[in-house]
């Protein structure tokens, strides 16, 4: 007898789970609408990045520096006046590196904070120009030596807590204080 029962309810549980397969799973509490046909699913765009014209060549008495590590004979420092965030979500600033024999080098790049990922759009020519990158394509943000600097700038000033600064102000408040107030 028992056998039967479990038989029985098995049969019911198997016929229920094959007639909602047939309807295509829909399925819902009574009166609430929940219909396959009622939900539209919200579709996003796929992400477009903004054309990123080069910003006037810096200029030293916009340059602050910022804290890499203590193991970079290097000096990093970024021209606040070409901070800029796009409604793309990309923070884009002037880089300027300065080594230890004199050397300097200049970049305009982009940081995607969501994506821990970052673009050299161009260099600096001796002559104060531009140069477009040759090579421009968006590459992780590593903390290894040769690119510290740009795990720096992500962590501790343009991408606390991988969240994109909301302004060029906050960024510049950040390169003022020598770290954003939200970094970890």
């Amino acid at each position: 007898m028992k056998a039967s029962i479990i038989a029985l309810g098995l049969g019911l549980a198997l016929t229920s789970l094959a007639a909602v397969a047939a309807s295509g799973g829909s399925y819902g509490m009574m009166g609430e609408g929940n219909q396959d046909n009622d939900y539209t699913a919200e579709e996003t765009a796929p992400w477009q990045e903004l054309e990123a014209a080069p910003p006037p060549y810096p200029k030293a008495g916009n340059l602050r520096e910022i804290y890499v590590g203590p193991l970079t004979p290097n000096t990093f420092l970024i021209d606040a006046s070409t901070l800029s965030v796009g409604s793309d979500g990309v923070v884009r600033y002037v880089l300027v590196v300065r080594t230890s024999g004199g050397a300097e080098n200049v970049s305009f790049e982009g940081m995607r904070c969501s994506e821990r990922s970052w673009r050299l759009y161009a260099t600096g020519t001796r002559d104060g120009q531009w140069s477009k990158a040759r090579i421009s394509e968006w590459r992780p943000i590593e903390n290894k030596p040769i690119n510290r600097h740009h795990a720096a700038l992500s962590r501790d000033y343009f991408c606390p807590n991988v969240n994109p600064i909301l302004d060029a102000d906050e960024g510049r408040n950040a390169l003022r204080l020598g770290q954003h107030p939200a970094a970890k």
